[in-house]
């Protein structure tokens, strides 16, 4: 009986805090869409709020932190219930980041909109920031319904992300070469671009995590990787304020 009660309470507590990460992981995907559509509209008061927001993903991600330290310590979880705590905490420092990326492409949209429009970037940063936004929802789904495939699927499809990338880094060279009145603003974007492509890293670490919880083991082939220009001199390394 006394057994049962444990049982029970872990699994009470551990939907807490599942609860928690969905509420952050819901958060993480609108300050994504709003940051990318803050630029594409020149809104610095949207840009703002997305600033002003990620507060509240940090505050959620330590709540996770906090209850995952006390479940551990009051509940004494089985192998496979640790395993599950332990993806927990993970998920929710991936989306914490990915809340910390968004921000920094706010940050970059109020310097922007003092600056020329550079012709078709807003847009195409848009659609790499959707790509990840969905990217993000369907490896939290994969997490609630414990699919493997479709975590997989997800991690997949961060190739994608990078060649998007590859593609805007190619184009706002272009824009700096042919004028150099360019040259600040294609910078600022191009920061905002390996901003959004490390986001689709981030999440793919969430499907990683989710591949684990569910076999047990880690992902054996290198992750899908399409990036061509980290050993560039013009990367921006980690740009993670």
């Amino acid at each position: 009986m006394e057994q049962k009660h444990i049982v029970s309470g872990f699994d009470r507590d551990l939907e807490g805090i599942q609860a928690l990460i969905m509420k952050m992981g819901g958060m993480v995907e609108t300050e994504i869409s709003l940051a990318a559509k803050s630029l594409e509209l020149r809104d610095e008061e949207l840009a703002r709020s997305v600033v002003q927001s990620d507060r509240q993903v940090d505050n959620l991600e330590e709540q996770v932190d906090e209850e995952a330290a006390r479940l551990l310590a009051l509940r004494s979880p089985t192998a496979g219930d640790l395993r599950t705590v332990l993806t927990v905490m993970k998920i929710a420092a991936n989306l914490e980041r990915v809340g910390d990326y968004s921000k920094n492409m706010a940050k970059r949209t109020s310097i922007l909109v003092e600056m020329q429009p550079v012709s078709g970037a807003a847009s195409a940063l848009r659609r790499q920031a959707r790509a990840v936004e969905l990217m993000l929802r369907d490896a939290l789904d994969a997490y609630i319904q414990r699919d493997a495939d479709l975590a997989q699927d997800v991690r997949e499809r961060d190739r994608e992300v990078d060649q998007m990338y590859n593609s805007l880094f190619r184009e706002f060279l272009t824009h700096m070469m042919e004028d150099p009145r360019n040259i600040t603003a294609c910078m600022h974007l191009h920061f905002i671009a390996k901003n959004i492509e490390r986001m689709g890293d981030h999440v793919t670490s969430i499907a990683e995590e989710v591949i684990y919880l569910v076999t047990g083991a880690r992902p054996e082939d290198d992750r899908p990787k399409g990036d061509k220009t980290s050993t560039t001199p013009y990367d921006p390394g980690g740009e993670d304020d």
